[in-house]
């Protein structure tokens, strides 16, 4: 019977051992504690990152937005009628890099 005892023992034992596989996900899921501060860290300094503010409406030139819009209007409405590429004033053709550079150029 001695036998017998020591042959369940040794398998009770290999029992409660877990497997290589699985004591390797287990050390994977759990973060050190060197790794848990590191993460912390970074989401602080992202906490702490200024977000950009509108500006007030005192600071924003409404006359200026206005204008801009006058323009695109006005370019709109010269597409339309297919003189977008034309100078208003001489009516020589308006260079493409003049209008990518201000695609509401009226004059080259």
């Amino acid at each position: 019977m001695a036998g017998s005892a020591l042959g369940s023992r040794s398998v009770t034992v290999e029992q409660n051992q877990p497997e290589p596989a699985e004591a390797r996900a287990e050390q994977q899921a759990e973060p050190s504690t060197a790794e848990s501060a590191e993460h912390h860290e970074q989401i602080e300094a992202a906490q702490q990152d200024e977000v950009p503010v509108a500006a007030p409406a005192d600071d924003i030139d409404l006359d200026a937005m206005t204008a801009d819009l006058d323009g695109v209007d006005a370019a709109l409405v010269r597409l339309a009628d297919g003189t977008y590429w034309t100078d208003e004033v001489t009516g020589e053709p308006i260079p493409p890099e003049v209008l990518a550079a201000d695609p509401i150029a009226r004059r080259s």
